[in-house]
Order: C-alpha cells, then sequence, then structure tokens
C-alpha cells in the first residue's frame, strides 16, 4: 500500500467518528495551550528582569573595583590602566575621578549645588560610546558634558526660597517642582567653585568651563542625572586642590570602566581579569544567577504543563483504542489481502500523530492570544486597582520564543504518537480468521 493511499485510508475512517476524534483534539489543544501558557510566565518575568538590568547598566561594562595582591585589597592607578587597555577585546577603559568637597555651580544668576563632578578622559568615554542628547564630546579642558537635568538644577535666589517655602507649608505629597534654566544650554559658560576647610577657614578655587554637550536622558523617569564631565587633562590640578596632594599622578581613580567590543567577549574579559588578580562586575555576572533560577522555575512550569498534556493523552489512548476495535474486520481484510504488520501499525500511528500535530498546532495558535490579550489586559486591571498610570508598567507578564513553542509541540506530538503506540500494537496481533467472521 502506498504511502498516499494510507493517507487516504486514514482520513476516511477519521471521518466516521468525526465528533469524537474533534474532542480529542480539542483536549490536546487545551493541554498544549496551557503547557505554553503556564510556561510564557516564567519566560516573561525572565525577559523583563533581564531588561531592566541590561538598561540600567551598558551590556559590555565591566567594572573594576580595585586589585588583589597578596590578599590584599590596592586601589586602581595609572599602571594598572594601561595593563586594562592591553586585555583582549577591551575597546575603552574609562578612568573617573569624582570631586569630593563641596561644588557650587553658577550660570548667569542662577546657582546649584552639584553631584557628582567627575573628572574623566573624554576620548576614552567616546570610545565607549557616550551618548549625547545635543551638542558634542568636548575638545578641549575648557568644555565639559552635563547632565540630562543639569539645567532643572539651576535656580535663582528667589525661586530656591519660594521652593523651600512650598516643602514647609505643604501638607500634600506631590510639590510642583521650579522649571530651573529655561534657555539653551550650549555653548554657554559655568563657573564651577571648589570650596575646602582649611584651619578654619574656607578656601575657594574656581573654573570657568563652557558645556559643549548635554547627556541622553536616562533610560528611567526616577533618575536624575545633574552631574558633570570635565576633561582628565585638568585631574592634576584640581585632586592636588580638592585632596592635598602634590603628586595627583599617584592618586587612585574612583571609578574603573571596562568596555568589551562586544557582548559575546564580556565573560572572557572579565575572565581575562581576575586571572589577573582584578576584582570585577559585569552584567554577565548577575545575569548567570538570575537565569539560573529562572531556568529551573521554567522546568518547573513546562513539567506541570507536561502533566496536563499527559492526562489529555489519556483520551488520545481511548479513541484509538476504540478505532482498532470497530476497524477489527477491515484490519482482518488488509492482513488477508497482504498487508504487512508495519504498514498496519503505521496508519494507526499517522492517526494518533494527527490528533497530536492538529492540538498543538491549534493550541500554538491560542497561547499567542492569551498571551497577547495577558500583556494588554494585565497593566489596565493594575492601573484600576492602584489607580496608578499604565505608563509606569514596563512588564512583560507573558513571552512566548520560538524555543518554547518548539518544546510544547515536541512534548504534545510525542505523547501522543505514544498514546497510540499500543493500540497500533494491538492492531497488528488481530487475528485474520477471528476478524472476518466478526460482524459489523
Amino acid at each position: 500500500m502506498k504511502f498516499k493511499d494510507q493517507l487516504q485510508f486514514m482520513f476516511r475512517n477519521m471521518k466516521k467518528n468525526r465528533l469524537r476524534v474533534f474532542m480529542t483534539i480539542l483536549a490536546t489543544t487545551m493541554a498544549c495551550a496551557f503547557l505554553i501558557v503556564l510556561a510564557s510566565v516564567g519566560f516573561g518575568i525572565q525577559k523583563s528582569i533581564t531588561d531592566e538590568m541590561k538598561s540600567q547598566q551598558m551590556i559590555t561594562e565591566v567594572q573594576i573595583h580595585g586589585k588583589e595582591v597578596d590578599g590584599n585589597h590596592e586601589f586602581l592607578t595609572n599602571q594598572n590602566v594601561e595593563e586594562l587597555k592591553d586585555t583582549e577585546n577591551v575597546t575603552a577603559v574609562v578612568t573617573r575621578n569624582s570631586i569630593d568637597l563641596p561644588v557650587l555651580v553658577s550660570i548667569e544668576d542662577r546657582t546649584a549645588d552639584i553631584w557628582p563632578i567627575y573628572i574623566t578622559n573624554m576620548e576614552e568615554e567616546l570610545k565607549a560610546n557616550l551618548s549625547l542628547d545635543e551638542g558634542h564630546v568636548p575638545k578641549n579642558e575648557k568644555e565639559v558634558v552635563v547632565g540630562y537635568h543639569f539645567a532643572k538644577a539651576l535656580l535663582t535666589e528667589k525661586e530656591r526660597e519660594e521652593f523651600e517655602q512650598n516643602l514647609e507649608s505643604s501638607e500634600g505629597p506631590v510639590i510642583e517642582e521650579p522649571q530651573g534654566y529655561q534657555g539653551v544650554l550650549i555653548g554657554k559658560d559655568i563657573t564651577i567653585k571648589l570650596v575646602k576647610d582649611v584651619e578654619g577657614k574656607e578656601v575657594e578655587k574656581s573654573y570657568t568651563f563652557t558645556i559643549a554637550g548635554i547627556g541622553k536622558e536616562p533610560a528611567r523617569d526616577w533618575v536624575q542625572d545633574q552631574g558633570i564631565f570635565i576633561d582628565d587633562q585638568l585631574r592634576d590640578e584640581m585632586l592636588s586642590f580638592t585632596r592635598d596632594e602634590k603628586n595627583a599622578e599617584k592618586l587612585p581613580y574612583s571609578e574603573v570602566l571596562v568596555y568589551a567590543s562586544h557582548l559575546e567577549n564580556v565573560e572572557q574579559v572579565s575572565n581575562d581579569l581576575k586571572e589577573k588578580g582584578y576584582m570585577v562586575y559585569s552584567i554577565t555576572e548577575e545575569l548567570e544567577g538570575v537565569n539560573l533560577f529562572f531556568n529551573i522555575f521554567k522546568a518547573g512550569l513546562i513539567f506541570v504543563g507536561t502533566v496536563a498534556v499527559i492526562i489529555a493523552s489519556i483520551g488520545i489512548f481511548n479513541t484509538m483504542t476504540m478505532a482498532v476495535t470497530e476497524r477489527t474486520q477491515e484490519i482482518g481484510i488488509m492482513k488477508a489481502i497482504g498487508a504487512q504488520p508495519g504498514v498496519i501499525r503505521r496508519i494507526f500511528l499517522m492517526e494518533s500523530a494527527y490528533i497530536g500535530v492538529i492540538g498543538a498546532f491549534i493550541g500554538v495558535v491560542i497561547s499567542y492570544g492569551i498571551s497577547y490579550a495577558a500583556n494588554f489586559a494585565i497593566p489596565i486591571i493594575l492601573e484600576s486597582a492602584s489607580g496608578g498610570d499604565t505608563a509606569d508598567v514596563d512588564f512583560v507578564f507573558s513571552y512566548i520564543p520560538l524555543s518554547l513553542v518548539v518544546i510544547a509541540a515536541i512534548i504534545s506530538i510525542g505523547v501522543a504518537i505514544i498514546s497510540g503506540l499500543r493500540p497500533a500494537m494491538k492492531a497488528t496481533n488481530v487475528n485474520v480468521l477471528s476478524a472476518l467472521r466478526r460482524e459489523l
């Protein structure tokens, strides 16, 4: 019997009991959809958390927190920086020093107490893809980059007094903040005044800079970026004043960031630096722990969903068993005219596989619909329950990757075939004489 004839024979027999076959496919569909939707919650939570982590830190960034030498922790200096630059697949090494003294920044009639102020290597910042909202990277030591919210911090004395009065008199949780500087910042001159205490007396030192660029808006609304980036050509001079250190070149860096060429190289760069004794942290370190937890969590969800598929397989087993019983005479005729046992077994296995394939396909389609509906409806429900704004809800509740579809389809089809295996074996063992004597 040709394969085409086997298919025609299979479909003809299935049409005889359409309702029973339909109910069996429906059970398989529901089980497959339940498996996918249940597991998609784990995938969705994992995706949301990992995306959140990646948005808070550049994914190619490796933070260096010092170096261990003979069991002792040491801060990083210029010699260490050169060693970091020589590491394979490192494209940039950003070194920053923060100003620890009180800093007063003024522009025209507006002032602000600004923190942090970083002295950094602008060339390396550029290699590390320093993102600007407008303007350009400083080209000389007299140009600086300011944070996205820098203008908001600049207030006149009148605005500052009114805001402080509102804080004291207000009884509500929401207080309208001053707008700050509303003009164009690019090209404006600002004065940075450093103040330190020397034997009970305040000593001041002022620097004048031109704003060359404004940093990109932070990914999170609650982050207020009001800092200033100054080129490290003034590092020795400014640190000598702020830290009373004549030889500022030997001062350690406040922050050292290494940037790998690609995300795939972050782990290799981290491991190489660890071997050299550096204390490192990268997003891959945290993602490993998160992924391990969620892999176990997702495996548990898939296991629970598989139980539903196994329960649905009982229906497939019953359907195929009844099909064999009802077609005993047909099986006897097929064997009498010379049909091989393998052909008979294949026909029944094809029927159970067909039920699994159709059920899995419809289940996948339904699960995508449920996933979309959940991601659309849950933020609205949360908004109604909390009285908040759904714009602040940036969370994926259900996510269905291709790998989950493949896993669910393999489980559903595989269980369906296994369920039909026993009835198919029974069909091949039908006695020809007994089958031919059986009345329809």
